[in-house]
């Protein structure tokens, strides 16, 4: 009896070590040990107070080969590693010397998922330049990356809070840097909207900085800006009044006055339209700004309306700034009428073509003694004709 139990242990005891190296087995054919790379371009500096007492700033060599990592461990959690999971340091502390052109630091990558020694790292140092630091204050320019808001709405005002801001970097690449933007997108909106924005810095190129330059620079607000877009509604067919002083040369008179265009299209705020409808939604030029004294022949006079809108009221996108303003001078006793080509007689037209005309109507001046110009109707008293 006691021989058959002491066999039955060691039974037990050989089923589970089979069981444990069966186990072993299985795992590893399963989820085996393999290997996974990443090229990483976001390294963090530590310790850069070790150079900034001395005046100096770190800027990454542009010559850098690329930072590879390696991670060796089982398949199952290596499916589940990104990037996003690698933190990558280089301590200026561990510098192999600060007098070297350029400064070698050993980077150094950690993976909360895999052990430091499953960890490889190619090349091993950063390399990096030092220079003199510098602080310049770059005003923020708000974009809309060429969006637009709803057909009917412009923009009325782009503001950004702070509207400037402080950047400190190595010297040579402050230097670069042209412009500081913050661009926002429209896409048909139709309200006012405000929202925080990440600023991205653009060099003389006209090209965004790359990462290893922006992790060069300490940007005031941690590069963030509070956008504020005013959208103003659209009003069309907005009417242009003009005059004149003075008094035309003896024996001439002043006729019509045209404007081209002679109307034109706004945007403006609630309070800019309510107040440009309480004058009949018409943009008056001054009568001094066209004077007509001494002249015998037509004053025509190009005048800017973009001084003479009401408050929170502009011109819209693809409106001009300037209209022409022409003041008729016509010899006493005459008038001037507009006559519609279409009433243009047309004697010996081929019979294969047809006429068109490239305007709609033409200016007639006509002087008269006797009859009373008023009463004149220009499509019933005037004939007019072409022979061809």
């Amino acid at each position: 009896m006691k021989k058959k139990m002491g066999n039955n242990i060691s039974l037990k005891i050989l089923s589970l070590i089979i069981a444990v190296v069966v186990w072993l087995l299985v795992v590893n054919i399963d989820n085996p040990i393999g290997t996974k790379s990443f090229v990483i371009s976001d390294v963090q500096l530590l310790n850069e107070a070790y150079i900034d007492a001395d005046g100096k700033m770190c800027m990454q060599d542009s010559e850098q080969v690329p930072i590879r990592v390696t991670i060796k461990a089982q398949r199952k959690v290596l499916d589940k590693i990104t990037v996003n999971d690698l933190r990558a340091v280089a301590d200026l502390q561990q510098a192999v010397s600060l007098k070297t052109d350029p400064v070698m630091v050993p980077i150094t990558v950690t993976c909360d998922k895999i052990l430091p020694n499953n960890i490889e790292v190619t090349p091993n140092n950063l390399s990096l330049h030092l220079e003199d630091k510098d602080t310049q204050e770059f005003v923020v320019n708000v974009t809309t990356n060429n969006t637009k808001p709803d057909k009917d709405y412009e923009v009325g005002a782009l503001t950004s809070n702070p509207e400037k801001i402080k950047i400190t970097g190595p010297k040579s690449l402050i230097n670069k840097i042209d412009k500081v933007n913050a661009a926002i997108e429209l896409n048909g909106k139709t309200q006012d909207f405000t929202q925080e924005v990440t600023l991205s810095i653009i060099d003389k190129n006209q090209e965004a900085l790359s990462d290893s330059e922006m992790n060069s620079l300490r940007i005031e607000n941690n590069a963030q800006v509070i956008v504020t877009a005013k959208l103003w509604k659209i009003r069309q067919g907005v009417k242009i009044s003009a005059g004149y002083v003075g008094t035309p040369a003896e024996g001439y008179q002043a006729g019509m006055i045209k404007t081209v265009p002679d109307t034109i299209s706004v945007a403006g705020s609630t309070e800019g339209l309510e107040t440009l409808a309480a004058n009949d939604n018409v943009i008056t030029i001054p009568s001094e700004s066209i004077d007509i004294s001494g002249e015998s022949s037509d004053v025509e006079k190009k005048i800017s309306l973009k001084d003479l809108l009401p408050d929170n009221v502009k011109l819209t996108s693809d409106s001009s700034e300037d209209v022409w303003v022409t003041v008729s001078i016509l010899p006493e006793g005459s008038r001037e009428f507009s006559f519609p080509t279409k009433e243009i007689e047309v004697k010996n037209k081929p019979d294969d073509l047809q006429v068109t005309f490239e305007t709609a109507q033409i200016a007639i001046r006509i002087k008269s003694d006797s009859k009373d110009l008023d009463d004149l109707d220009v499509t019933k008293d005037i004939k007019a004709s072409i022979d061809l």
